[in-house]
This record gives C-alpha cells, structure tokens and sequence, in this order.
C-alpha cells in the first residue's frame, strides 16, 4: 500500500497548528488527528509517533526560519546589505508565522531539546562564516565592537519581539490587527535604521 502524500500533507500542516499552539507535551496524537479530519490510525500509519510527527514539524519550521538567513549570509552582498536584508527577511517571515519564535523559545526551554539538537541549525549558521565576516568587519572598524551574543540580542529583540508582544501591546493600546500590522510595517523602518546606525557605526 503506498502512502498518500495529500493525507500525509494534511496530516503535517494539521500537527504543525496544534504543535505550535499547544507544544509537544500539551496535546495528543488524537487532537492531531481531528484537527485533520482523519483517525488516529491514519496518523500513526503516515507517522509512526507523535514523536516522529513532531520531529518532522520542528524540522520543517526551523528550515523555514534559518534558511532564508542563511541564504543572506552566505551571498557575496556587503555586510551592512545583508543586515538590512536579513531585518527585511525576519520581518516578512514573522508577519506570515508570528507564532513560531515563541513555539521555538518554548521548546528549546524543556529538558529534552534532542529534535532541535538533532536539526543542529547553529551549526548550519556557523558553516556560512557569518561570524567571521563580522569579526574581521570589526577588525577593520567597520562594525561596532561587541560580542555576538550580544548582536544576536540585538537583532532577536527588536525583531521578534514585536510579534510575540502583539497581544499586550494591542490590549494597552486599544488597537487592532490592522492597525497593529501597519505598525508593524513602519516599526521595521525604524528598527533597520536604528540597528544599521548603531552596529555600522562609520555608515554615512
């Protein structure tokens, strides 16, 4: 019997919506199924686990989240373009998946962090010499002086943030989606210049 990949489809954009809401631990193989409409067997033929499901979904959303990245660093752009990009990429990526960072920021803070280490997405990002291009941009002055830990800071923060505050900030500023993605649009603006100006520091 060959396995249909419409079902199987169905089945992996059904786990993905659970996952992402309720994490691994919070639902079972059984939400998964009624959310796509079929049973429990059919998931596990397709599957095997809930286990196995979630491995294929974590490692879906984290291609989806690292490769457009990756894709900026390893270009021959200048850095401070790949900056600017990557701020551009984050943004339009977000605006599509607000849920992910906080899927991923929740998962990563469980004991059992074997899918994501598994995935070894940092490892991938080391591989395009990003940080090494960084260090020698800061060797010649070009690039402010400070640790990548503290960039990557910098760069989640004002990147991420934004979508996973949704919920506080419309509720203390009493606005709606709409409203909300419209400032979402021109907070980009101000974020990439501000990241720009401040890691860039000789940029005119």
């Amino acid at each position: 019997m060959e396995k249909d990949l419409t079902t199987e489809a169905k089945i992996k954009e059904a786990a993905t919506r659970v996952f992402i809401a309720k994490g691994f631990n919070g639902c079972s193989s059984r939400e998964i199924a009624k959310e796509a409409g079929m049973n429990v067997a059919l998931v596990n033929y397709h599957f095997q686990s809930k286990s196995h499901l979630f491995e294929v979904v974590v490692a879906t959303v984290m291609e989806e989240f690292v490769f457009s990245m990756i894709d900026v660093f390893k270009s021959d752009l200048p850095l401070i373009s790949k900056t600017r990009i990557f701020i551009e990429k984050e943004y339009d990526f977000l605006s599509k998946h607000p849920d992910i960072p906080g899927f991923i920021i929740n998962e990563l803070g469980k004991k059992d962090k074997t899918f994501f280490e598994r995935i070894n997405f940092i490892d991938q990002i080391r591989e395009t010499k990003i940080y090494d291009e960084v260090h020698a941009a800061q060797e010649k002055g070009e690039v402010r002086k400070m640790d990548m830990t503290s960039i990557m800071l910098l760069m989640m923060g004002n990147c991420h943030f934004p979508f996973m505050a949704k919920p506080m900030i419309q509720t203390i500023q009493c606005i709606d989606d709409k409203t909300y993605q419209n400032q979402l649009t021109l907070h980009k603006q101000y974020v990439t210049e501000m990241l720009v100006n401040y890691l860039f520091p000789t940029n005119k």
